[in-house]
């Protein structure tokens, strides 16, 4: 919320506003683009507006008691809107976190792969996706097809790869997609979908 807003709100000017003047605070108040970063909070802020109007409207010609009481609803619906918006610009933040494919964990492809391989006979199938495809990328940082870069992103990988195996581009591109989808998108794997991985992998290590 605007410290503008906040003034309004906590008494910078008095709190009897007339209906329209109190529905232009609130309009000038939704115009700040933290209000908007999502379509669900573009939604609820505009269902809220629509029931502040209406309360106001209301309250237009009702005693002082009345209005005062109105006027706390107000302040409650604008620190929700304070809440609402502090939670979309968390959601944005997070959206774009780096998402790399290594982490700092010092572990050779080979111990990736049999963790990935352990992962699918278990019925792990996420697990053993993921796994699989941090193996195939640490695979070829062994063999030197790709740079020693902890930070890389399933996508820089995959446009790396994809330029070192040119008929190998499009199944690299979709392991990567794979990758982040149930990594980073807590979507489900199948068990062909890690086991393509896997072959993806032993594809690669067979390449020269």
């Amino acid at each position: 919320m605007t410290v503008a807003a906040v003034g309004i709100l906590m008494g910078a000017t008095p709190l009897d506003p007339s209906p329209g003047e109190a529905r232009s605070w609130l309009r000038r108040e939704l115009l700040h683009t933290e209000y908007h970063q999502q379509n669900l909070v573009e939604q609820v802020v505009s269902w809220l507006e629509r029931q502040v109007g209406r309360g106001l409207d209301a309250a237009a010609g009702a005693p002082p008691l009345s209005t005062f009481a109105g006027m706390v609803v107000f302040l409650l619906l604008a620190l929700a809107l304070a809440w609402l918006a502090s939670r979309a610009r968390r959601s944005a933040r997070a959206g774009t976190e780096t998402r790399s494919v290594l982490t700092g964990e010092v572990v050779t492809a080979a111990a990736l792969r049999a963790r990935a391989e352990a992962a699918l006979a278990d019925g792990r199938h996420g697990e053993a996706l993921v796994d699989g495809f941090r193996a195939l990328t640490a695979r070829q940082v062994e063999r030197g097809r790709l740079d020693d870069a902890p930070g890389a992103t399933a996508h820089e990988v995959a446009d790396a790869l994809g330029a070192a195996y040119p008929q190998q581009s499009t199944l690299v591109d979709q392991g990567a997609r794979l990758f982040d989808s149930v990594l980073y998108g807590h979507r489900p794997a199948t068990r062909d979908q890690a086991g393509s991985v896997l072959a993806l992998d032993d594809e690669l290590a067979d390449g020269r």
